[in-house]
């Protein structure tokens, strides 16, 4: 690994630049570095990072997100989650309902052979890994370095960062979040959907062992879930994603804490038993942002630069992996047959593979958060008539479990 600060005005070549290393980012940069290892070529591969990895990054922040079943079997095989495995508390139940209406339902592990249907690990500690894992690799880390400038070129982009060093790469992979850098700077379109929600994010102590269940719970402002965590010094912790109108969020992001967790409690009740405690409370503006096509001449969108998702079904991360997945199995083709990495015939090639399922992906949950906030009579009974037929009707519940376990 090279990390570099310095001004530098030479040019260095890579075949690879991934823009943004937070999840998406680090994880492809570190499966490419493995795959050079047996590749045809070895692969040049450079990341550029604007921040440590530590609590002022804002992809390894105080947030906790649930790595679905399919996700840790994909991390296996990138020779990764070994890595990541003990900081990961599992995930056994899953339990749904909806506040003041009669559906609810249950999702469990056992039900499918299989141990847990997925693993909560706080982000902070999986960024620490990860570029603890970049810092033994062959990759080129550039961090903490910006963005500054791309310069197109028909054979290779060229990247200014704010360091001063340039790089100039066959193919570039934006892994840069919501708001790109690089999509900005070629100026392609993307489509946004305001919700008018935020999300409270915080962790909770109860005074009931979570025994590895979580739960999402629709209520009339959008949905809150809680997921299961690691003790902290012997008491029992959830995490929390709390989905509020503008205003409310607002006010309990400030409201003292008995307030809060009084609030907490009414909206959800006692099925996690009672809440004793909060951590510090962050607030995120939820929205829906995608591109129609997330490529552009060598250059290809992966992770939050390509969709940013709501978290009504926790799958951001899941769904950002399958990207790195497929661009993998995309550039290892390419790789064997010798073919330009960065040519349109690899661009096109990603953007068919990924079609489906992100299309897919982003119709279902704009539906769930469209669908379990309306209050409209026809549409909560019409979803909670659905809940139940999963309780009633158990071999209805295995489609339902796949996109939950992170599986297309």
């Amino acid at each position: 690994m090279t990390a570099t600060n310095h001004m530098d005005t030479s040019v260095q070549h890579v075949d690879i630049a991934i823009v943004g290393g937070a999840m998406a980012g680090a994880t492809l940069a570190l499966a490419l570095a493995r795959l050079s290892l047996s590749a045809a070529r070895p692969l040049s591969i450079a990341l550029i990072e604007a921040h440590l990895p530590d609590k002022q990054h804002p992809g390894f922040d105080a947030r906790s997100i649930a790595i679905a079943h399919g996700s840790i079997f994909e991390l296996s095989r990138l020779g990764l989650w070994p890595k990541l495995a003990h900081l990961g508390t599992a995930i056994e139940n899953i339990h749904v309902s909806d506040r003041g209406h009669f559906g609810m339902t249950e999702l469990n592990a056992a039900q499918f052979h299989l141990d847990a249907l997925g693993q909560v690990v706080e982000l902070e500690r999986v960024g620490q890994v990860l570029f603890n894992e970049l810092n033994k690799s062959e990759v080129k880390l550039y961090c903490p370095a910006k963005l500054a400038q791309v310069e197109p070129a028909v054979e290779g982009h060229s990247l200014v960062l704010d360091t001063g060093e340039r790089l100039k790469a066959k193919l570039v992979v934006a892994a840069d979040g919501l708001q790109s850098k690089v999509r900005s700077s070629f100026d392609l379109p993307v489509t946004q959907v305001a919700f008018e929600q935020t999300a409270i994010i915080a962790n909770i102590q109860t005074d009931k062992l979570h025994q590895h269940w979580a739960y999402e719970r629709f209520t009339q402002t959008g949905p809150l879930a809680l997921l299961p965590m690691a003790d902290s010094q012997g008491q029992p912790r959830l995490s929390l994603v709390w989905a509020l109108d503008d205003a409310r969020a607002k006010q309990m992001q400030t409201a003292p804490k008995a307030e809060f967790l009084a609030a907490l409690q009414q909206a959800f009740g006692y099925r996690a038993g009672t809440f004793i405690d909060v951590s510090a409370r962050h607030a995120y503006p939820l929205n829906l942002s995608y591109m129609p096509r997330p490529i552009h001449h060598r250059c290809v969108f992966i992770g939050n630069a390509a969709q940013t998702l709501h978290p009504i079904a926790g799958q951001g991360f899941n769904l950002g992996l399958r990207d790195v997945v497929s661009l993998l199995e995309v550039l290892k083709t390419a790789l064997d047959q010798g073919d330009d990495i960065g040519s349109a015939a690899v661009t096109h090639a990603y953007l068919n593979v990924r079609e489906h399922d992100r299309n897919s992906t982003i119709r279902n949950i704009e539906f769930l958060v469209r669908g379990f906030s309306n209050q409209y009579w026809p549409m909560a009974l019409g979803r909670n008539l659905g809940l139940r037929l999963l309780s009633w009707f158990p071999p209805l519940k295995t489609p339902v479990a796949q996109k939950a376990m992170g599986w297309k």
